[in-house]
């Protein structure tokens, strides 16, 4: 037993003191990612706590508003259209319990007037513009704007249709996938390649085995964003419909286990944006960027922007 520990602790030692020293130095064995973008202001759905969530207004009020990136979720229509839209069901949003997929673009209903913020319990916003809005009307009014496409069902129809407008307007450097979903992801890769993607929820608990275990700095990582909850905004902000996650000792583990200075300077050090959502007060803003986010996404562009020009 002790000629075992002769070998095996020094061993335990040489293995933490290199995971450490790498972790802290990634570039000795990792050349840096260089996407075609930095994001540190995004708008998510938009910016829907200003305007109704993707639309054209939200979008052109974020882009006013000195966003650097937008986010959104994409659904197909009947006849084949890109939509942007959160939600395939339409009850939330426009109070009609119809699917984005069962309707014609022509018939697709409007939004509510007013739409309660959904990363802001008890806010609403409106806007003059309540239409769905097509993918390619983004991609064409503003052609330099980085995206980040969620796609939330394994639908080969509609990521092929977003990988051809991505291709047509020849953005496929600064239009992101994402998915929560690896099945997902893996379809989209393997659709369009040359399009950066984020981390899904298995790759993302991979991560944490990783960083964890001290492996991280070893292991070559595809991924070119992380989108992840800023867990202090659960049960304030946001309340989710998931009764674990209202459970405050869950969401305490969470943040623990999730915000991880070192783990996020690891990940910039490579090339790797953090970005943290829903940011929709300073005090989140400042605690995502504190905890290391290279990246900060809100429902309120203003917020955000005006958070940023006096804190530079």
């Amino acid at each position: 037993m002790s000629s075992f520990l002769y070998f095996i602790l020094p061993a335990l030692g040489g293995y933490t003191l290199t995971s450490l020293y790498l972790l802290k130095n990634p570039r000795i064995l990792h050349k840096r990612k260089r996407t075609a973008f930095y994001s540190t202001h995004i708008s998510h759905r938009g910016g829907c706590g200003e305007r109704i969530e993707s639309t054209m207004e939200a979008f052109t009020h974020a882009v006013e508003q000195g966003t650097q990136m937008i986010e959104l979720d994409c659904h197909l229509t009947q006849d084949g259209h890109v939509v942007v839209s959160h939600d395939e069901n339409l009850l939330r949003q426009t109070g009609r319990d119809v699917s984005i997929s069962s309707l014609k673009l022509q018939d697709l209903p409007l939004y509510k007037e007013r739409l309660e913020v959904t990363f802001y319990a008890g806010r609403y916003s409106s806007g003059a513009d309540r239409k769905f809005a097509l993918l390619e009307d983004l991609f064409r009014k503003f052609p330099e704007m980085p995206v980040s496409i969620e796609i939330k069902e394994n639908n080969k129809q509609l990521i092929e249709k977003v990988s051809d407008l991505v291709r047509r307007y020849d953005r496929e450097g600064i239009t992101v996938w994402a998915t929560v979903n690896s099945s997902i992801m893996k379809e989209c890769r393997t659709t369009n390649g040359s399009m950066p993607f984020s981390f899904t929820v298995n790759r993302g608990v991979l991560l944490l085995l990783l960083f964890y275990s001290g492996l991280l700095p070893f292991v070559p990582l595809g991924e070119s964003l992380l989108q992840f909850y800023l867990p202090r905004i659960i049960n304030r902000t946001f309340i989710p419909e998931k009764r674990i996650l209202r459970n405050k000792m869950v969401i305490s583990l969470l943040e623990k286990v999730t915000m991880r200075k070192s783990l996020f300077k690891h990940l910039a050090a490579r090339g790797i944006q953090v970005h943290l959502f829903v940011c929709n007060e300073d005090e989140d803003i400042k605690a995502a960027i504190e905890v290391g986010a290279t990246g900060v996404m809100t429902d309120y562009p203003t917020l955000l922007s005006n958070y940023l020009r006096s804190h530079d």
